[in-house]
């Protein structure tokens, strides 16, 4: 078990390195600063979290722009049993109108990667490991809550220490079967969830994992929702890809 971290440059200074046209992925700046920097034309997605630009903080104003174009969004922020019920039918509704999208393209373009993101079944793999890390290892306390199919990122350096094959070959239907799995899971946790509930904070096994900290119910709730969504944003925009391939 482990995090790769990659290249060892947590507190280098780097003067007038060229980046333009570079692709970096998975890169950790946390607590990073950058002065006199270029960003024309970059593209940047990822967790924003105190993420301050010309000394103004961003995450508020990029959460603030996504919901008006999807006010649905805030759902997410739910915190009552009911509210954070209504978001789960809304993550329901969208995987279902996206899987029926997916399942209109040829079999192996669910397999392809567009800009050498993670494939459809990829994506899908991963949601079945998010769910694992925060429904069954947090909120359920499963010592060994993975299912084998799951998918982490690069970060994980040995994922065979949580019991994962990410070799494994399993086909569409195979990995749609246990996300539905796993989806039964966390409604029927959200259906049975009470406000004292919510405010339990979970400890984590001992057991090789992720997350290591406690964190709440709704916390972990919180971040289902997010990753749900997350994923289902970058999932629609891969499949517009994939389907102009197609025609």
């Amino acid at each position: 078990m482990g995090y790769d971290k990659g290249p060892a440059l947590s507190g280098a200074r780097i003067e007038g390195a060229d980046f333009s046209g570079a692709r970096l992925h998975a890169p950790n700046f946390e607590g990073a600063k950058m002065t006199d920097a270029w960003f024309y034309g970059a593209d940047i997605s990822g967790d924003l979290e105190g993420l301050r630009l010309n000394g103004v903080e961003v995450a508020p104003l990029v959460t603030a722009e996504l919901e008006r174009l999807f006010p649905e969004r805030a759902k997410l922020r739910a915190t009552e049993p009911d509210e954070l019920a209504e978001a789960w039918a809304m993550i329901e509704d969208i995987w279902q109108a996206t899987n029926d999208r997916a399942r209109a393209l040829p079999q192996q373009s669910l397999f392809d990667r567009v800009d050498d993101e993670w494939s459809y079944v990829e994506t899908l793999r991963h949601l079945i490991l998010a769910t694992d890390c925060w429904l069954r290892r947090m909120i359920k306390g499963i010592e060994r809550p993975y299912h084998p199919w799951g998918l982490a990122g690069s970060w994980l350096s040995d994922p065979a220490a949580w019991g994962l094959e990410p070799a494994a070959n399993p086909s569409a239907d195979e990995v749609l079967g246990v996300r539905r799995e796993r989806m039964e899971e966390v409604k029927q946790a959200i259906t049975a969830v009470t406000p004292q509930e919510l405010e339990r904070v979970c400890d984590p096994p001992a057991t090789p994992g992720h997350p290591n900290d406690p964190h709440s119910v709704l916390a972990c709730l919180h971040v289902i929702l997010e990753e749900e969504w997350e994923h289902n944003r970058y999932a629609v925009r891969d499949l517009m890809a994939l389907e102009a391939r197609s025609n």
